[in-house]
């Protein structure tokens, strides 16, 4: 389903499941921001952000999205890319995206079950030297 590269707007940590979505009141009814989203394509994001240690939302064209994965290149992570602008239900994913970190655009790029944000995010962490750390320990967590 979604393709594995080999190789090893939200905000650091971000962290939101659609159960915690305040509820509005207009008029006599009430709604919230996740029942306008698909509940397949909820399910779809939250299970790949959950069964992967390195999870990109991405878009084929997007210089972004490619410096992102470029990231995880140059330090050797391996990475799960969703390639929005190639999947079927792309923009109803993308929507989920939003809802969950805050954020319309991509890449989304989440380590460890977190947001950790977009391409400039993911650089920045890089050259600070804290994303390696977040990336071993998702891996420790995993094989333990």
């Amino acid at each position: 389903m979604w393709r594995a590269v080999p190789a090893l707007g939200c905000r650091y940590g971000a962290r939101r499941r659609f159960g915690r979505f305040r509820t509005w009141r207009m008029g006599g009814s009430s709604s919230s921001p996740s029942e306008q989203l698909d509940p397949a394509a909820v399910k779809l994001v939250e299970e790949t952000i959950s069964d992967n240690c390195v999870v990109i939302f991405s878009k084929t064209a997007c210089p972004f999205c490619v410096m992102a994965k470029n990231v995880f290149n140059d330090i050797n992570v391996n990475y799960t890319a969703v390639e929005l602008d190639l999947q079927a239900n792309g923009r109803q994913l993308q929507a989920v995206l939003h809802h969950m970190t805050g954020a319309g655009t991509v890449p989304r790029v989440f380590v460890n079950g977190r947001c950790i944000g977009g391409g400039t995010d993911t650089r920045k962490l890089h050259q600070e030297g804290k994303l390696l750390p977040m990336v071993r320990s998702c891996v420790f967590r995993s094989e333990n």
